[in-house]
């Protein structure tokens, strides 16, 4: 497919404008998608708040975005599976396929990985991406492409979620109702976890964390968490404990909060990236503490949980945005934190 398209670029610390790009040559095992809706993320943020994460540091112009989905235009010679017409979610990682990490299944943990967003590779906040075929996942007919942008969320809520052997008849807390602390929240209870409770200072955050279905919330600037968690459990403490808020306060309540021999495990990232524990609390309660880095092997599993409707994705956006808004939109995002659960790019 010839022609140009329209590409949002990062051209400093909190300033985006636009280029006109050629549209990508589709490789022998890819297929062409047509964007239609891009998550905006944290790290997509914390990029344009700093221009950097770790050592990743972004050289403008440089794309945001690596939660896709849209409609397949154009497939490569090799690709049976998919056909023009088709909408997919992306899977936003190509991994090297020969590592020891990759041999043995756990993919995302590859060092050469490729990912969207991630630099020096450039995001998808334009209006179409060549991707590999494989990583590009068919929705089913009552899963929109919005839904399909949510997939790579979603996908870290339930890595979480089996990180930490989630099962029916468990009490969970989710520390943290952001984005990834809600889609957390509903892949706990699409496993079956009897009750999950949800901690989190924002009040906007905890009633959208009630709408999706959690047991309860704990509003941790105006209630002792502790205390309220003993209440919830007799004394005995939750029997899984996912950390999605990053801050070492709600790290350190975890693991007091966390049933003795339990499983704790640290989705958010601090600030910092370093956070003091009471260590020898972790080893009188026996404690397993587990973390997530993305995900493995789960887009099947979590688009199939939204078609079922065992998660609702649609209930986490709170706001959309037009391709051409893209400054407005991280603007807002920016600095309406406490009003924002998950905005949203709408590309087409």
């Amino acid at each position: 497919m010839e022609g140009k398209m329209k590409t949002a670029v990062m051209l400093g610390i909190g300033h985006m404008g636009f280029e006109e790009r050629d549209i990508p040559k589709v490789g022998d095992n890819e297929v062409l998608v047509k964007l239609e809706y891009v998550g905006i993320c944290g790290s997509d943020l914390h990029y344009y708040e700093t221009g950097a994460i770790g050592d990743y540091v972004v050289e403008p112009p440089f794309v945001l975005g690596h939660e896709p989905g849209g409609t397949v235009v154009e497939v490569g010679k090799q690709v049976t599976h998919l056909k023009a017409g088709d909408r997919v979610a992306l899977e936003p990682g190509k991994t090297c396929g020969h590592c020891e990490f990759c041999r043995e299944g756990k993919y995302n943990l590859c060092p050469d990985v490729v990912f969207f967003a991630t630099p020096p590779v450039d995001g998808v906040f334009q209006e179409y991406v060549a991707h590999e075929a494989d990583l590009c996942y068919k929705l089913p007919e009552n899963v929109s492409t919005l839904e399909g942008a949510l997939i790579e969320p979603l996908a870290v809520g339930f890595h979480a979620a089996i990180q930490g052997n989630a099962h029916l008849g468990q009490k969970a807390v989710v520390m943290g109702a952001g984005c990834i602390g809600l889609v957390s929240m509903m892949a706990l209870k699409a496993r079956g976890v009897s009750e999950v409770y949800v901690v989190d200072i924002m009040e906007k955050r905890l009633q959208k964390a009630m709408e999706l279905g959690a047991a309860g919330v704990i509003n941790g600037a105006e209630e002792d968490v502790i205390e309220r968690v003993k209440e919830i459990t007799d004394n005995r403490g939750m029997d899984l404990v996912i950390e999605a808020a990053g801050t070492e306060i709600t790290t350190r309540q975890a693991v007091r909060i966390a049933k003795k021999g339990s499983d704790i495990v640290l989705v958010g990232y601090s600030k910092s990236g370093e956070i003091t524990l009471p260590m020898s609390l972790i080893l009188d309660k026996e404690l397993t503490l587990k973390s997530v880095f993305r995900y493995r092997h789960i887009y099947p599993m979590a688009i199939e949980a939204v078609a079922s409707g065992k998660v609702n994705l649609k209930g986490i956006v709170t706001d959309v945005f037009p391709l051409d808004e893209v400054q407005k939109a991280m603007d807002y995002s920016v600095n309406n934190k406490a009003d924002i659960v998950k905005a949203v790019i709408q590309i087409a």
